[in-house]
């Protein structure tokens, strides 16, 4: 497996880079939640994803402080529920308190608040935070491209990502150029979720490389350059998704993969 120091990164603002492979957590919580998260430090994995919403901050903290990694060595996400939007100094000092460090390196609206779509003030607040050292970065998930100009009309300030749910099967040539184009870095979450993994295609290119289909998903957002937070909590597993910095895929394999989004 690639050593930490080897895993390919983007570059976000601030001279920050974020590992483009990350653990997420959704849907673990309690001593599942610790024990996945050091099974994933202990494999490599670099960049770790959590929420607010997911109940498992504290284990994530613990995990983090118990794995014997240097925090800053550690790429860590968490996220502002839309229904805290005008409680997001208590929120983020929650996440703090939970998390048992001084700041995140990302910080993410989760959802566009209902109340306002565009989510400009509490978009502000999120600016202001980073500022304050808070949060290396910040930025937001499931926004489309007429909410991401909004936030950009009135701070002229990009989100740093955008995390959607991804994967072949919902890949969306525009919606990815539409963030670059902004200076966005599109974060894919799910990608196994969102993915048949029998389809013949798939298990094909992945018999070609003596891989999982699983692993080719992941190693197809790699090499599109998007950020990918595969969830398990399987031991096993959490291991075969970091194994992907063996092989490449090529330019004819990435295009049939592409063409599943169709």
């Amino acid at each position: 497996m690639s050593p930490p120091s080897d895993q390919p990164t983007v570059q976000l603002p601030s001279e920050v880079r974020m590992p483009i492979l990350g653990f997420g957590t959704w849907q673990i919580t309690g001593r599942r939640a610790y024990e996945a998260v050091r099974e994933a430090l202990d494999v490599g994995y670099r960049h770790i994803d959590t929420a607010t919403m997911y109940g498992n901050e504290d284990e994530v903290g613990r995990a983090v402080r118990d794995s014997g990694v240097p925090r800053e060595d550690i790429f860590i996400t968490t996220k502002l529920p839309p229904e805290r939007a005008g409680r997001e100094r208590e929120t983020i000092q929650a996440s703090l308190a939970a998390l048992d460090t001084g700041y995140v390196d990302l910080w993410l609206i989760h959802w566009p608040p209902s109340a306002d779509p565009a989510s400009i003030a509490t978009w502000r607040e999120l600016l202001a935070v980073r500022d304050e050292g808070l949060a290396r970065t910040v930025g937001v998930s499931n926004y489309d491209t007429i909410q991401l100009d909004a936030l950009i009309e009135a701070t002229e300030e990009a989100p740093a990502v955008n995390q959607v749910r991804w994967g072949p099967a919902l890949h969306d040539p525009q919606q990815l150029a539409e963030n670059r184009d902004r200076g966005v870095v599109l974060e894919g979450y799910s990608p196994l979720k969102t993915t048949d993994l029998r389809d013949p295609v798939l298990v094909g290119i992945a018999k070609a490389h003596g891989v999982t289909p699983g692993q080719v998903v992941l190693r197809w957002h790699v090499d599109h350059g998007i950020v990918v937070i595969p969830k398990s909590a399987t031991p096993a597993r959490i291991r075969e998704n970091f194994d992907i910095f063996g092989f490449s895929l090529s330019e004819s394999e990435r295009r049939q993969l592409d063409a599943m989004g169709r």
